[in-house]
């Protein structure tokens, strides 16, 4: 169970002539008063007793008093804790009459529940590196983080390639009616050759049925007595003459003018082999990218499980790139009651048995605002004594030279009850 303040007793502290405070249990207790009345000399006293001689005042007694500081702090456990006499001397009580020291104290007293603003001022990666501490996962979240930097700046400088290979595609000159490759010109003779070949064979059986018709009209002047060789090379013309009638020549028009042209032919194809050349490791670097970035969003999602499955301080904390975030926003991004929330809890998180904070000026928060954090402190079964240059109805008391308004300006033992209500 959380330790927390009962009742607080101060005497001749700093600006505190007699102050008898008890603090609401759960939830927010706030000093108000106008500037130089002793509203922060109350905090200072409250950490000088529990906290021990680092926090003690430059100078503790109050001005021109001539009795010593006095105060007492009962704790909810029953433990009492009081400072007296010129040197503040210790001495802490048990339930059962038993005498302590600071080191029982330093068991359940949070050093940064007395000075929320030391925490409060400190670097976001600080703040971070505390919330780290608490939850035990800082040097495994800072491992996937060194991996997501590693992968991010991989995939920073592959987009930066993909994006230079595409730009270099799309100024390369596109042929669509370009041969697919390089164009040969021994190739196109070679085939222009074969073409002359065959249109030779073509003149050449040409020619042979010339022969044929000029030695039949020769042979037709005998024909009478050459009947059976008349029969036969009729027939063999009439051969020649159906083979003779399917030959159809080639034209060697195209190949002469791909010879003619064949290196413009082939800047454009190597022009088409350079864009798709270039469209392909411009893709292929795209698919790179789009891999680590894959890979990118799987170490995001480790740390966010990460951070899943420890027991965070407050819903909507997480750390990114070693800054510490609530709902999503960094610190300087937070509302002053965020921010708040966010310190109570972390500090509550740190030492679990101290079940109270300390806060200075918070006339910074308007009053609504006010009491959603008071709020939120109640639901959270959280105890903060806080101070604020205010004499309005959200203040819980109200100091004026020393004392609280109200009180009995003797002295504590002698002042009426009072206790602070519900905020």
């Amino acid at each position: 169970m959380s330790i927390k303040i009962n009742q607080l007793v101060i005497e001749n502290v700093k600006r505190v002539k007699a102050v008898k405070i008890e603090p609401t249990a759960n939830g927010l207790t706030v000093i108000g008063g106008k500037n130089n009345q002793g509203k922060t000399s109350v905090l200072d006293a409250i950490a000088w007793a529990l906290g021990g001689d680092r926090f003690r005042p430059t100078a503790p007694p109050r001005e021109g008093s001539v009795i010593p500081p006095a105060l007492s702090v009962t704790l909810s456990d029953g433990l009492v804790v009081e400072r007296k006499g010129k040197n503040g001397d210790l001495k802490v009580i048990d339930p059962g009459g038993k005498k302590g020291g600071q080191q029982l104290l330093n068991e359940f007293v949070e050093v940064l529940a007395l000075d929320l603003p030391r925490f409060m001022q400190s670097t976001s990666k600080e703040k971070a590196q505390t919330l780290l501490q608490i939850i035990g996962v800082g040097e495994e979240l800072f491992g996937l983080e060194q991996k997501e930097k590693e992968l991010y700046s991989k995939r920073h400088t592959i987009g930066q390639i993909a994006d230079q290979k595409k730009k270099h595609a799309n100024e390369i000159a596109y042929y669509p009616d370009a041969p697919k490759d390089l164009v040969s010109a021994s190739e196109l003779i070679r085939q222009q050759q074969e073409i002359l070949a065959r249109n030779g064979e073509n003149q050449r059986k040409r020619e042979s049925l010339q022969a044929l018709l000029v030695k039949k009209d020769s042979i037709e002047i005998e024909i009478a007595k050459l009947g059976e060789l008349r029969a036969r090379l009729v027939e063999d013309i009439e051969l020649a003459q159906k083979s003779a009638t399917d030959l159809q020549d080639e034209s060697t028009a195209e190949l002469e003018a791909n010879i003619a042209d064949v290196e413009s032919i082939n800047i454009k194809v190597r022009s088409n082999l350079d864009k798709d050349k270039a469209d392909e490791d411009a893709q292929d670097y795209a698919d790179d990218y789009e891999k680590l970035t894959a890979e990118i969003e799987q170490v995001r999602q480790e740390k966010i499980d990460l951070l899943k499955g420890v027991d965070l301080p407050l819903d909507g904390l997480s750390v990114e790139e070693g800054e510490l975030l609530y709902q999503g926003k960094k610190w300087d991004c937070m509302s002053s009651s965020d921010q708040l929330k966010v310190s109570a809890a972390i500090i509550r998180k740190l030492n679990p048995r101290c079940g109270f904070v300390l806060l200075d000026k918070l006339e910074q928060m308007d009053v609504d605002t006010l009491r959603e954090f008071g709020a939120w402190l109640e639901a959270e079964g959280l105890q903060a004594i806080a101070t604020r240059v205010s004499t309005g109805d959200e203040c819980s008391i109200i100091i004026s030279d020393g004392y609280v308004v109200g009180a009995d300006a003797e002295g504590p033992e002698k002042s009426k009850e009072w206790k602070a209500g519900e905020f």
